[in-house]
């Protein structure tokens, strides 16, 4: 009996660790979203967390990313570049800056949301709707654990 669990484990984590490495693999291949040219993973990260609405204090999209303001800094520079994004002084504050999509960094936007709607039409197109669920409340638990770690 021993055995089997230890062999489950085993198995479980050499399978969270194949996916760990695929997951690394994603993240360092730009891909095109919409009309915005090569983006980058950690850029149309900074792109969602944005989001296609109003605008956002570089300060609380530092926090919304959990990196530091210089990084942020640094990968609102990059959009920029790309015509992506745009930067205004915030009125109530001279210090302050807000971060804003341009039309071409909303166009980016949708055409993201579009590959995770695509993403889970696929995966219920395999899964039962029990199983969708059951991945869905797996993901949100793994998110939690890696939070505290």
């Amino acid at each position: 009996m021993k055995k089997d669990i230890t062999s489950s484990n085993n198995s479980a984590s050499r399978n969270l660790g194949r996916l760990i490495l695929q997951l690394r693999r994603l993240e360092r291949q730009p891909q095109t979203f919409g009309g915005a040219g090569s983006v980058t993973p950690s850029e149309i990260h900074t792109i969602e967390a944005i989001g296609c609405e109003g605008s956002v204090l570089m300060s609380e999209l530092a926090a919304r990313l959990g990196v530091t303001k210089g990084a942020v800094s640094q990968l609102v520079v990059r959009l920029e570049a790309k015509q992506l994004v745009k930067r205004t002084s915030y009125p109530h504050d001279s210090r302050g800056i807000l971060i804003s999509l341009t039309d071409k960094g909303k166009e980016a936007y949708v055409a993201h949301e579009e590959v995770h709607v695509r993403f889970y039409d696929q995966l219920r197109s395999q899964l039962s709707e029990q199983e969708v669920e059951t991945f869905d409340r797996c993901i949100e638990k793994l998110n939690d654990f890696l939070q505290q770690n």
